[in-house]
């Protein structure tokens, strides 16, 4: 650890991973038809465990926030301060 914040890459690696994951699945689901959904074929547990990656700590659409959000604060810390009147 050398001390230094790792937010963006770390959102970066959690949006990706869940989305892939969920987007696996679901075409595994659709491999199998109407048995993807059955109990008795893994598939239907994989399928549940990625919708839960994209849900737990934070939302897909919440470490997309935290990209744009990491993505553009080096740019607003190096603008000048606005002149007050």
């Amino acid at each position: 650890d050398q001390g230094k914040r790792n937010t963006l890459e770390s959102s970066h690696a959690k949006r990706f991973a869940a989305d892939s994951a969920m987007e696996v699945t679901t075409d595994a689901v659709q491999v199998f038809g109407g048995y993807g959904f059955i109990k008795e074929y893994k598939v239907e547990k994989l399928m549940r465990d990625a919708k839960i990656l994209q849900l737990y700590e934070g939302t897909a659409q919440i470490q997309r926030l935290v990209i744009a959000r990491e993505t553009l604060l080096p740019r607003r810390l190096e603008e000048p301060a606005p002149a007050h009147a």
